[in-house]
């Protein structure tokens, strides 16, 4: 897809990034995990490229990938999509979180609103928007409803891979929290992952693009994936 157009930002805190897909300058577009006070950046992207928003895609619930979600859903009058294992986390934005951090955003006076407008995806679904096809894979082990959204290239491949907090540059999201499930974890590494072509192109939750090859022929964690003994269970 030599015209699609995926532009994004690190959040203002945890580093979290936030994207915009689109089939183009000047089209609509799909925003997917707006985090902690993105929404000046976000304005000034969909102005650069002329884009009009049509979704949020939530790759999961953790607050640091939906903290702006409310915000923007009413700002643009669009729909949240979310897989259901991790729409709680709509509700309760201090599921799935370290008590630690819990406590530090509760002491700070965060006000939170679910989404009026919330829509669950399931494995397998396609998602017709925007002008684009992206399709879900739930991929549980950093949370229960983690998905990866692929928009695939004309020959069935994987041009685009929005991972979210499943797969990073050298590295993964991590198991310990609430709701994490190493076991999981290496089954969607194993199962979702390491099947896509090398030429995918990963635009994580956190930190650089990086490829599929790259990522098979480094990541450690994609390795151990390969053989996890709960693969034969």
């Amino acid at each position: 897809m030599p015209d699609l157009l995926v532009a994004g930002f690190p959040a203002a805190a945890f580093g979290t990034n936030c994207y915009v897909v689109a089939p183009g300058p000047g089209e609509q577009c799909v925003v997917v995990d707006p985090g902690i006070g993105v929404g000046p950046q976000l304005d000034a992207l969909l102005a650069e490229h002329r884009l009009h928003p049509v979704a949020v895609l939530l790759t999961h619930g953790h607050i640091d990938h939906t903290f702006s979600v409310t915000p923007v859903c009413q700002a643009k009058g669009v729909a949240a999509w979310i897989h259901p294992d991790d729409t709680p986390m709509l509700a309760d934005p201090f599921l799935g979180l370290a008590s630690d951090t819990a406590a530090m955003l509760r002491g700070s006076g965060l006000e939170w609103a679910e989404p009026d407008d919330v829509r669950t995806m399931v494995d397998g679904a396609v998602l017709e928007l925007a002008g684009l096809e992206l399709v879900v894979d739930h991929a549980p082990g950093h949370t229960p409803g983690s998905v990866l959204f692929r928009v695939p290239d004309a020959s069935d491949g994987a041009a685009l891979l929005l991972s979210g907090d499943v797969l990073f540059a050298g590295s993964i999201g991590r198991t310990d929290l609430p709701g994490g499930d190493t076991d999981a974890m290496m089954r969607s590494l194993a199962t979702r992952v390491l099947p896509l072509p090398d030429d995918t192109v990963v635009a994580p939750g956190h930190g650089p693009a990086t490829t599929i090859g790259q990522e098979r022929a480094s990541n450690p964690y994609l390795r151990e994936a390969a053989s996890w003994p709960g693969l034969l269970r």
